[in-house]
């Protein structure tokens, strides 16, 4: 597997240590790996399951590891036509993560549903000797599907289902390890609701798919099992929480998260909560962890957040003429090699100024 970048490696290490030794290994340019010696040794501060589980079980941490990269960049792409971008260059990443707002509330929870995703697919990969496809023997039965044929069929569960419940808790013990739960300390509160949203993201919507069996194209036999949500799907759904996330603050018992304002109903488990309002991120400022929009492609004609309009948060654009190298012209040559040329072409951008 390739070496990650430091971009991809600032989010999964400052999510699990103090920001000041993150801010040290970065300072230095400390080359970091993904491979679970590098991750244990250079986190010397990791404790109870998180420590337990870099000495038991280094093959699960790899695939944490590759969970928090997943989340990484699907932040990175649902964010990508917007002010905040979720640039995870440590300058400004660790400030967002100092403060209980919308965007570190989905910055955790797409990284706990990352790390849940990835421990699960390697499961059904068979990638770890601790797990491997769900057994279903014990499930109930499938709901009827609606292909031609299948009324009146038998069915059973067989296939390689997704052992989502391992995922969960193997994100549930390293996510959640040092954030203890019972602490009056409304971040510990939000943080873990939101990692317990990103998890339900994935294991709440689980699809069943099936197979056919018969003779001559019958269907006298289904054979269905449980499959995850692709990524994307999780990250969309995230984002919907994203936008319709709760502000809330404390109850007096300390282990209870209420909603700010009247008439509103408590936030459920899969919805995102955050205590603090975002700053605007229109131009950079090291304390509030906004990178700025300057210099920022944006779109010229489109009315959302992608717009100039919004994007440039009013200061206008200028228009720049770039040239770009794309393949072309190209050939499947048997057996079995694509060939392409290599062709320049002009792109006209919009820049926030």
């Amino acid at each position: 597997m390739l070496p990650p970048s430091r971009t991809q490696l600032g989010l999964f290490f400052i999510l699990l240590c103090p920001a000041n030794i993150i801010g040290l290994w970065w300072a230095v340019g400390s080359p970091l790996v993904m491979d679970p010696n590098s991750i244990c040794r250079k986190t010397k501060r990791l404790a109870g399951k998180q420590a337990e589980l870099c000495q038991t079980e280094p093959d699960i941490v790899q695939e944490v590891a590759k969970g928090a990269k997943l989340g990484v960049r699907e932040c990175q792409y649902q964010f990508r036509f917007r002010r905040w971008n979720c640039s995870s260059h440590t300058k400004y990443f660790g400030k967002i993560l100092q403060q209980d707002i919308r965007e570190t509330a989905f910055v955790y929870a797409i990284t706990a549903a990352g790390v849940s995703h990835a421990v699960t697919q390697a499961c059904s990969m068979g990638e770890l000797l601790q797990c491997s496809c769900e057994v279903t023997r014990s499930r109930a039965p499938p709901l009827p599907t609606a292909s031609p044929g299948a009324e009146g069929s038998a069915w059973e569960w067989g296939g390689c289902g997704d052992d989502v419940d391992f995922g969960y808790e193997k994100s549930r013990q390293f996510m959640d390890a040092k954030r203890k739960k019972g602490k009056s300390d409304i971040r510990t509160l939000i943080d873990l609701h939101n990692n317990e949203a990103g998890r339900l993201a994935v294991r709440s919507y689980m699809r069943t798919e099936c197979k056919c069996h018969g003779l001559s194209g019958s269907c006298t036999l289904h054979t269905c099992w449980k499959k995850m949500p692709h990524f994307r799907e999780v990250g969309d759904r995230l984002l919907e929480r994203f936008n319709g996330a709760f502000k809330v603050m404390g109850a007096n018992d300390g282990k209870t998260l209420l909603p700010v304002g009247r008439s509103i109903k408590p936030p459920d488990r899969q919805d995102l909560v955050y205590s603090a309002d975002s700053p605007d991120f229109c131009a950079a400022n090291r304390k509030t962890g906004s990178p700025g929009t300057r210099g920022r492609v944006c779109n010229g004609t489109a009315p959302d957040v992608s717009g100039c309009d919004l994007l440039c948060c009013g200061r206008g654009h200028r228009a720049e003429t770039v040239v770009l190298e794309e393949n072309c012209l190209c050939r499947f040559h048997w057996c079995c090699v694509v060939q392409c040329r290599k062709c320049r072409v002009q792109q006209e951008l919009s820049l926030c100024l």
